[in-house]
C-alpha cells in the first residue's frame, strides 16, 4: 500500500492471519460466550493442577489408555514428554509429569481421528474459518493427503506417490537453494541427523528451525562469551545453589516441572529472585501435586525478591546489578569481585569495569522501571551467594538486544566467578523437547566447518559450505520467489512465525508446501500451489521396523541424551516414523546420486546411531551409553571449568542500553502464552494462573494507561503495530486491566503474531522481536463481527 500499511483487507488476508469472520454456529458454544476475568491464582500446582491434568487426559481417551500413558511419561523405559525439555531427575517418581505435560500427552494420544472422510466433508476454505483450538481437537491425522493445484479439498494418496511428488518438485528446481527445510524441536536425534544429511546431500544448508525463533539469541551470546551455545549447569546444581535468578521466564506455565526444583531449593534456604514484567503465579507459591502433606495450606513460597521490570528493561537492570556489585567491591575490596578467577579465566574485564563505573543510575532506573534500592537489594543477595544459577527464557531472547542482554548475565556470572563450579552457572531453559538435540545433530543454517568435514569423511560427498537461510530469510525468499518448495519436519510454521500475513503470502507463492505432522493445524490451510500433509508417529506410539521395536533419543536442556520408547499402538496403520519418512524421501529425491543406504539405516535405528557416533562429537559408543539408565551427559567445557572459545578464556562484553522511543499513545507490547497452551498448540481456552477464562484475544494493560487512552475493562479494541513507517493491524481484542508496568502491554501468541514485523529481529541472532512490539490501541464498535479465534 502507498501509505506503508499492511492491514487485513479482504477475506483472503483475514483467513491467512487467522482473523476471518465466522458465524456463531461455527464456534463451539463455550467459545461464543467470550472471555471472562476472575481472581488471579496465588499458588501454582496443587489439586487444581491434578484436576486439570486428569480432565484433559481422560477427556481425550479412556481411563486405561490414559493411565497407562501417564505412567510411562519421562520414565527410563518410557517415552520423553512431547512438551518441554526440562531434565528428568535421577530418582524418578511413579508420576514423572506435570499438568501441561499431561495435556501434551492427551493432545497427541487422543482417540479422535482426522480421516480422508473428514477432508471430503470439509474444504480448506471452511477449515480456515475454524479456530486453532477447534482444529487441534479434531484428532490425529491418519493418512497422507494432497491438495492438488486448484482443488478445494485435500484427498488421500499413497506414500510412494507423496514422495514422488516431492521428488518431482525438488529435482525440477534450478538450484537446491530454491528449497527450504524447516525442523520443529520435537524431532528426534535420529530423524534430525538423517534430515540434515539429506538436505546437505541435496545441496543446500537451508535448514531453518524453531531455534531461530526462540533461543537463537542464547546460542549466539554464549558461543561468543563462553564457547558453547548451551547452558553450563546440571539438574543437580539446583540442589547446591545459594541463589537462583529467574529472568524473563514463566516456569509455572512453560516448564512446570522446574517448579519442583525451585521448591526444593527454596525449602533448604536458597534465595530465588524473579525478574519479569508480569508477576507470575508459578514463581509466587507452589504446591507439589505429589506432596500429599503440603496439598493443604498456602504452599511453598518461592520468590525471595520480585523485580517487576519494564518490557525490555532487563539490560538496564542487569547493568544496575553490575554497577551495584562494583560499588560494593569499592566499599569492601576483595569481597565481591572474583579477581583470581577473572585474571586466570577471562578477557575484557577492564573495559567492562570501566563501563559499569560510568553507568548512570538514573538511566538504569528509567530503563528498567525498577528503583535503585530494589536493584541494590538484589545485588546484595548476589554478592552473598557463592553459588548462583541464572535462568532465562524468551523474555530475554526475543528483543532486538536479546544477545546483548544474555551477555549481561554472563558478565555477572563471570564477575562472581560463577561458571564451572557446583551449584552455579548459566541455564537457558529451552521450550521444546528436543530443540537442543536438533541443533547438536546439525540442524543449523550456519553449520560449523568441523561438522561438514565429518559428514564428508563419513558419507563421501562434499557438503555445501556457504550459510543457508534462517526462518526470517526463508520467509523473505518465499515471498520474493527465490524459495519455491517448503518442507517442514513437524511444527505449525504459519502460527509460529512472525508477520502472519506476510508469512501466509510467502507460503502461497511457493509451488509446494509439505508438512510432516501428527495433528491438523493452520499451516496446512495456507499453502503453495500444491500441498502435502504427511502423518507421522507420535512419541507415545510403538515404532516397529524390520529389526523389531525401535526407540529414538533426545537431548534435554542440560545436555543429557536419553531414550524415548512409545508404548501404545499407532493412531493408524498408515503412519510412518519421522526417520522412515526422511529416509524414503531422501531415497526418492536423490536416487543414485547418493550412496547412503537410507532404507537400510531405518530398519534398525542402531545403524543411524552408529553413524551419529562417528560424526557428532560426544556421541562415542552411542548405542551402549544411551541404553544405560538415564542416558549420558554430553561434554561441556565451561561446566567443567574450561572455556572453549578460540582464546580459551571467557569474554566480558560491553553494551549500551537499548532505546525504544514511544510516541504519545503508544505502548511496548510482548506476546506470552496462556496456561492452556504449549507453543502453538492450544489445549483449552483458559489462563488459570492469570484469572482469564474462555478467551485468548485479550490485551493486558496497566489501569493508568487504560485511563489515559480512554479505555475501559472488557472494551473491544484494535491493535496496530508501528515499525519503520509500516503499520500492521490485529482486530478485536478485549481490554483486561492487569498488574503490568506502565507503558507496556501483553497479548497472547500466536494471535498477535500478525503485529510482529518480519524485518524486526535481534542483532546477531535474527530472532524475531516478539517481546518488543510498538503498538497503538483504537476502540472499535461493539457491533462489529468478531474474527475467527477472537475468543479462542
Amino acid at each position: 500500500m502507498d501509505d506503508g500499511s499492511r492491514n487485513a483487507e479482504g477475506a483472503e488476508a483475514e483467513v491467512a492471519s487467522g482473523l476471518a469472520k465466522v458465524t456463531p454456529s461455527a464456534q463451539p458454544p463455550e467459545e461464543a460466550r467470550g472471555p471472562s476475568v476472575g481472581p488471579i491464582a496465588t499458588v501454582a500446582g496443587g489439586i487444581p493442577a491434578v484436576v486439570s491434568a486428569m480432565r484433559h487426559v481422560y477427556g481425550e481417551m479412556d481411563v486405561v489408555r490414559g493411565t497407562r500413558l501417564l505412567l510411562k511419561v519421562n520414565q527410563k523405559e518410557g517415552f520423553d514428554c512431547p512438551g518441554c525439555a526440562w531434565p528428568d531427575p535421577g530418582h524418578r517418581s511413579m508420576a514423572e509429569f506435570c499438568e501441561n505435560g499431561a495435556k501434551a500427552v492427551a493432545e497427541e494420544a487422543m482417540s479422535a481421528r482426522v480421516t480422508p472422510e473428514f477432508f471430503r466433508q470439509w474444504s480448506v476454505a471452511e477449515l480456515s474459518l475454524q479456530t486453532d483450538h477447534w482444529l487441534g481437537k479434531q484428532g490425529r491425522l491418519t493418512q497422507p493427503m494432497v491438495l492438488r493445484e486448484g482443488a478445494t479439498h485435500y484427498e488421500p494418496l499413497s506414500w510412494d506417490d507423496a514422495f514422488a511428488l516431492v521428488a518431482e518438485e525438488l529435482n525440477s528446481l534450478d538450484s537446491p537453494h530454491a528449497a527450504s527445510f524447516y525442523t520443529s524441536g520435537r524431532t528426534s536425534n535420529e530423524a534430525a541427523f538423517l534430515y540434515q544429511l539429506f538436505v546437505r546431500q541435496f545441496g543446500t544448508n537451508n535448514l531453518p528451525d524453531c531455534s531461530n525463533m526462540c533461543h537463537e539469541s542464547s546460542g549466539s551470546a554464549l558461543n561468543e562469551t563462553v564457547g558453547i551455545g548451551k547452558g553450563t549447569v546440571t539438574l543437580e546444581d539446583f540442589d547446591k545453589a545459594d541463589a537462583i535468578f529467574v529472568i524473563g521466564q514463566n516456569p509455572g506455565t512453560n516448564h512446570p516441572r522446574m517448579l519442583s526444583s525451585l521448591e526444593s531449593a527454596a525449602r533448604r534456604g536458597c534465595q530465588i529472585v524473579s525478574i519479569n514484567p508480569l508477576p507470575e503465579t508459578g514463581l509466587n507459591r507452589f504446591k507439589h501435586p505429589q506432596d500429599v502433606l503440603h496439598l493443604i495450606g498456602p504452599g511453598t513460597a518461592l520468590n525471595t525478591l520480585f523485580l517487576q521490570v519494564r518490557i525490555n528493561g532487563d539490560a538496564a537492570l542487569l547493568q544496575g546489578l553490575g554497577k551495584a556489585l562494583f560499588e560494593m567491591e569499592d566499599a569492601r575490596p576483595g569481597s565481591v569481585v572474583a579477581k583470581a578467577f577473572i585474571e586466570d579465566k577471562t578477557l575484557g574485564f577492564d573495559a567492562y569495569a570501566a563501563h559499569m563505573r560510568a553507568v548512570n543510575w538514573e538511566d538504569v532506573e528509567e530503563g528498567s522501571g525498577v528503583p535503585r534500592a530494589r536493584i541494590v537489594e538484589a545485588a546484595e543477595l548476589l554478592a552473598r551467594s557463592e553459588r548462583t544459577i541464572f535462568c532465562w527464557a524468551m523474555g530475554l531472547t526475543q528483543h532486538r538486544n536479546g544477545v546483548a542482554c544474555i551477555q549481561e548475565i554472563v558478565n555477572l556470572a563471570l564477575l562472581r566467578g560463577g561458571i564451572g563450579k557446583p551449584g552455579a552457572g548459566l541455564c537457558p531453559v529451552r521450550g521444546h523437547s528436543n530443540v537442543q538435540g536438533d541443533r547438536t545433530m546439525g540442524i543449523w543454517e550456519k553449520p560449523p566447518a568441523a561438522l561438514l568435514a565429518s559428514l564428508e569423511r563419513e558419507f563421501g560427498f562434499k557438503p555445501p559450505r556457504h550459510h543457508g537461510m534462517d526462518v526470517v530469510e526463508t520467509l523473505k525468499a518465499m515471498h520474493d520467489g527465490r524459495v519455491k518448495v517448503f518442507f517442514a519436519l513437524g511444527g505449525n510454521f504459519l502460527s509460529a512465525t512472525p508477520d502472519t500475513e506476510f508469512t501466509a503470502e510467502a507460503l502461497r507463492r511457493t509451488r509446494l508446501t509439505a508438512h510432516v505432522s501428527t495433528k491438523l493445524n493452520r499451516a496446512h490451510l495456507v499453502h503453495g500451489r500444491r500441498a502435502l500433509i504427511l502423518p507421522c508417529l507420535g512419541r507415545t506410539e510403538h515404532d516397529v521396523q524390520a529389526a523389531g521395536t525401535q526407540f529414538v533419543t533426545v537431548e534435554n536442556s542440560m545436555g543429557v541424551v536419553s531414550t524415548s520408547r512409545g508404548s501404545v499402538a499407532p493412531a493408524s496403520e498408515h503412519l510412518l516414523s519421522e526417520p522412515v519418512i526422511v529416509a524414503r524421501l531422501a531415497s526418492a529425491v536423490l536416487g543414485a546420486r547418493s550412496s547412503v543406504p537410507w532404507l537400510l539405516l531405518t530398519e534398525d535405528y542402531d545403524r543411524i546411531r552408529e553413524r551419529i557416533a562417528r560424526v557428532i562429537p560426544g556421541f562415542d559408543d552411542f548405542n551402549r551409553r544411551v541404553r544405560e539408565p538415564g542416558g549420558f551427559a554430553l561434554p561441556n567445557g565451561p561446566r567443567e571449568g574450561r572455556f572453549t572459545t578460540a582464546s580459551g578464556k571467557a569474554h566480558f562484553t560491553v553494551h549500551g542500553l537499548p532505546r525504544i522511543p514511544l510516541e504519545p499513545g503508544q505502548l511496548l507490547m510482548m506476546t506470552i502464552r496462556t496456561h492452556d497452551q504449549f507453543n502453538t498448540t492450544v489445549y483449552g481456552l483458559d489462563d488459570r494462573y492469570r484469572g482469564i477464562r474462555n478467551g485468548r484475544r485479550v490485551v493486558l494493560l496497566h489501569p493508568s494507561d487504560m485511563k489515559a487512552l480512554g479505555l475501559s475493562a472488557d472494551q473491544l479494541v484494535d491493535l496496530r503495530s508501528h515499525f519503520e513507517g509500516e503499520t500492521r493491524l490485529a482486530r478485536a481484542f478485549r481490554v483486561v486491566p492487569y498488574n503490568i508496568p506502565k507503558g507496556c502491554a501483553a497479548t497472547y501468541f500466536p494471535e498477535a503474531n500478525v503485529l510482529i514485523p518480519v524485518n524486526s529481529f535481534a542483532e546477531k541472532s535474527r530472532t524475531p522481536t516478539s517481546k518488543s512490539v510498538v503498538i497503538s490501541i483504537t476502540p472499535v464498535a461493539e457491533t462489529r463481527s468478531l474474527p475467527a479465534g477472537a475468543v479462542a
